[in-house]
C-alpha cells in the first residue's frame, strides 16, 4: 500500500458540510447520503465534500476530532438545525480556537511520552492536508493548525526512526508498536523492510556454508 492508497482510504472519512443547494437523498454503493437542504448540516465522505467545495456548493466544518478533550464548560454544542444558518460562522471560529488548544495538548503529550500516544484520528495527517488544501477559507487559523499537525508528525517520525534503529541494532526478530497510523507505517515500512532484507543477506554471506563445513571434517 502506497501513500496514494492511504489517502484514498482517508477520503472515505465522514465530514460535515453546510450545503447551499437542495437535493433529495442519493443512493450510492457505499451508503445513502442526504437529503441536502440549504443551511442544514449533513455528513458526507470527504471526497464528496471536497468536490462540492470546489464547485462552491457547500462550506466545510472542521471535523469533530479537532475538539477532542474540550471541557463541557467551553466546548460549543451544535445548534438546532433551524439556527445553524445564522450561527455557523460564530461556531466555526469558536470550534477552531478550541481545536488549536487541544492540538497543542496532543503535540505536547506526544513530546513527553517515549511511546506513541493515541492520535485524534487514524487519518489525522491526510485529513488535515486535504481540508487545508481545499477549504482553508472555512478554517480560521489554518496556518496554526497546519503547524501543530506538522509538529506532531515530525515528533512521531523521530520516535519511529529511533524505534527502527533500536530494532535493527538489537537484531530482533519481531517488534510491536501501538498507535501508529497507516500513513506513518507506509512512510517507514518500505525502507525498514529493505534494510532488514539487506542485513539478512549480509548475515547469510558471513555464515560458512554447509559444504565448506563438511570438507573441513
Amino acid at each position: 500500500m502506497d501513500a496514494a492508497e492511504v489517502e484514498f482510504l482517508a477520503e472515505k472519512e465522514l465530514v460535515t458540510i453546510i450545503p447551499n443547494f437542495s437535493l433529495d437523498k442519493i443512493y450510492l454503493i457505499g451508503g445513502n447520503l442526504g437529503p441536502f437542504n440549504p443551511g442544514l448540516p449533513v455528513d458526507v465522505p470527504l471526497w464528496l465534500a471536497v468536490n462540492l467545495k470546489q464547485r462552491q456548493k457547500c462550506r466545510l466544518l472542521p471535523p469533530e476530532w479537532m475538539d477532542v478533550g474540550a471541557s463541557a464548560a467551553t466546548s460549543p454544542t451544535r445548534p438546532d438545525p433551524v439556527e445553524i444558518h445564522y450561527q455557523a460562522g460564530f461556531l466555526d471560529g469558536l470550534r477552531l480556537a478550541h481545536a488549536e488548544e487541544k492540538l497543542e495538548q496532543v503535540r505536547d503529550q506526544e513530546r513527553k511520552e517515549e511511546t506513541f500516544t493515541p492520535v485524534p484520528s487514524p487519518y489525522y495527517m491526510e485529513l488535515t492536508k486535504l481540508l487545508l488544501n481545499h477549504a482553508s477559507d472555512n478554517i480560521p487559523k489554518a496556518d496554526e493548525i497546519r503547524t501543530l499537525i506538522k509538529d506532531l508528525w515530525d515528533t512521531r517520525m523521530a520516535k519511529l526512526r529511533v524505534s527502527a534503529d533500536s530494532f535493527v541494532r538489537q537484531q530482533e526478530a519481531h517488534a510491536k508498536l501501538d498507535n501508529l497510523t497507516l500513513m506513518e507505517i507506509n512512510t517507514s515500512g518500505a525502507f525498514l523492510t529493505q534494510a532488514l532484507n539487506h542485513m539478512y543477506k549480509l548475515r547469510t554471506n558471513l555464515q560458512p556454508s554447509v559444504s565448506a563445513q563438511s570438507q573441513d571434517f
